[in-house]
């Protein structure tokens, strides 16, 4: 006989899992006690959002669901954020809740929830359990519903003394992997269907790739000479040195790439639902008048004709159908000079625009791709700061970008915790806004504690950036709310043990970065960057007149 608690935490280890990432609350205490002397790491953190972000981002860099556990009532509900970035980043994730005694339901007990209904619109599946001797049950389908399809986040109820039960009854041993292989005959209709096109464009998104199918993929856009685009944040699917990468397509995007997106006649994507982000609010695509041939691969066969009609679609994994139409012989290719514009577009979007100041994000994003390891991971979380980021700096190898399509603030450092946890030999860079991280600065505890080693680029203006330009473009000189108060982040580093830095000129931030690096401790670097520098193309007064101009 073993309590509930001991039969979830050997289901976890049957499948794999070693690190788990948690707020602890007395509605779970027998997973607690499950957990110790089980081998699995419990990484405790500060907040329920950073857990669950955490979470997520094991998942984005193993392709296997990453586990938190929250509390019951406002430990969900914190943790809420984080399943909404695996929702809309379709990452495998699993958060275990802890529930009331089953007796109380339905009273309005002490931090009561109907999960069911919280996180209907949220995850993949959600569901409670309540009989001890089903918990093997319910966290196999679990595993299997986070990775099937469209991967995405489930959320398992727990109440407590449902956990704190006892059953006789035998592990069950992870289910085997579905067979991934692809039609010949469907693999040729994908290929017979691109070589229609005169202005082809391939677009490889979704959570499923590799670093092998990355490979593939240049070997496809060589063989044929194709020009590969990627969506809002999936930037490391393709090395970005290589002449047949065209950029990437969402916020910020290069206009000509959006424009190409608009010319383009046959499109090939790649496990990318193509939806408003990657089409600038459908501005570039609009599935009313669609003006291209789509062909659509993708895992999920609701995602076929959600949006466009696919033609071809094929319901399968994006890396086996790539590396498939990589091995077909190439056809005699029309679009070379299509190809060749493209990539020269990118090439001049990626030339630095000087942007204001003495310490310009340009020029530090540009130091960094010159600098940083092939296979070191750089995170970010949401902010003006970031389109630095997608602008300026080159992606080599899969699984080293995490980022949030979904645009939520504060996931940054979450991320550089979990990578630097699960690479430990790896450089691990945070990139943060001042208003982005300190949406979960408490983490540096966290990081702090287990040993975790980012080095997080501080991009501090004083302000909501992002949120000033669009105040600025719609309401002209008429400042509320975005205005930011910001502690002596060097500081507030050295106080949890860390490594400190101060930048504010160009030539210092080198230097800087070395010292921190040599450290090999937990690092914040704070970037004081002029308050007029909003993107890499437009400054605080420009956007303010801009506004004006349109107003009189």
């Amino acid at each position: 006989m073993r309590h509930g608690g001991q039969i979830l935490v050997q289901a976890l280890r049957a499948n794999g899992v070693t690190r788990v990432f948690s707020v602890p609350g007395e509605s779970f205490l027998a997973a607690l006690d499950g957990l110790v002397d089980s081998g699995i790491r419990n990484i405790v953190c500060r907040h329920e959002g950073g857990a669950a972000m955490m979470a997520e981002a094991t998942g984005k860099l193993t392709g296997r669901p990453g586990v938190a556990f929250v509390t019951r009532g406002p430990g969900a509900t914190n943790a809420s954020a984080g399943v909404h970035v695996a929702r809309q980043d379709s990452t495998p994730m699993i958060l275990f809740v802890g529930q009331i005694a089953r007796g109380d339901q339905d009273r309005e007990a002490f931090q009561e929830v109907d999960y069911r209904a919280m996180f209907a619109p949220l995850a993949k599946w959600v569901a409670q359990i309540d009989a001890t001797d089903r918990i093997a049950e319910y966290v196999a389908r679990a595993f299997h519903v986070a990775m099937s399809g469209r991967p995405g986040p489930v959320v398992l109820a727990l109440p407590e003394d449902m956990l704190s039960g006892h059953a006789d009854i035998p592990d069950l041993a992870p289910a085997p992997a579905p067979l991934s292989h692809v039609a010949p005959q469907s693999v040729q209709a994908v290929a017979d269907a691109l070589a229609t096109a005169r202005r082809p464009l391939v677009v490889a998104g979704g959570s499923q790739w590799s670093q092998d199918a990355a490979e593939d993929l240049a070997r496809l856009a060589a063989a044929w000479d194709l020009p590969v685009a990627v969506p809002f944040r999936r930037q490391d699917r393709m090395d970005n040195r290589l002449p047949h990468y065209v950029g990437d397509l969402g916020v910020g995007m290069n206009p000509a790439l959006a424009a190409a997106l608009r010319e383009a006649d046959v499109i090939l994507s790649l496990g990318s639902r193509l939806g408003d982000t990657l089409t600038g609010g459908y501005s570039a695509m609009d599935p009313v008048r669609p003006h291209a041939r789509v062909i659509m691969v993708h895992p999920d066969p609701d995602q076929l004709g959600t949006l466009w009609r696919a033609d071809p679609g094929l319901v399968a994994d994006p890396r086996r159908v790539v590396a498939a139409l990589a091995d077909l012989p190439a056809p005699t290719t029309r679009w070379s000079d299509w190809r060749a514009r493209l990539r020269a577009s990118y090439d001049d979007w990626q030339t630095p625009r000087p942007t204001p100041g003495a310490l310009r994000l340009e020029q530090v994003v540009g130091w960094l791709a010159q600098n940083l390891p092939a296979n070191a991971i750089v995170t970010n979380g949401a902010g003006n700061y970031a389109s630095f980021l997608h602008r300026y700096y080159r992606w080599r190898c899969h699984g080293t970008q995490l980022a949030p399509t979904s645009g939520s603030m504060g996931y940054g450092l979450p991320a550089a915790i979990a990578a630097s946890l699960t690479h430990p030999d790896r450089t691990v860079v945070c990139l943060a806004g001042d208003g982005c991280l300190q949406m979960t600065v408490n983490e540096l505890s966290t990081a702090a504690q287990y040993g975790a080693t980012p080095i997080v680029i501080v991009a501090n203006n004083g302000r909501y950036g992002t949120i000033r330009m669009h105040q600025e473009r719609h309401y002209p000189g008429r400042v509320s709310g975005t205005d930011l108060f910001n502690p002596d982040l060097p500081d507030l580093v050295r106080a949890y043990g860390g490594h400190g830095e101060l930048v504010e000129r160009d030539e210092d931030f080198a230097p800087a970065f070395e010292r921190a690096r040599l450290s090999g401790r937990l690092s914040v670097i704070e970037l004081r960057l002029d308050p007029e520098a909003l993107t890499p193309g437009a400054t605080l007064t420009q956007t303010r007149d801009a506004a004006l101009r349109a107003r009189a």
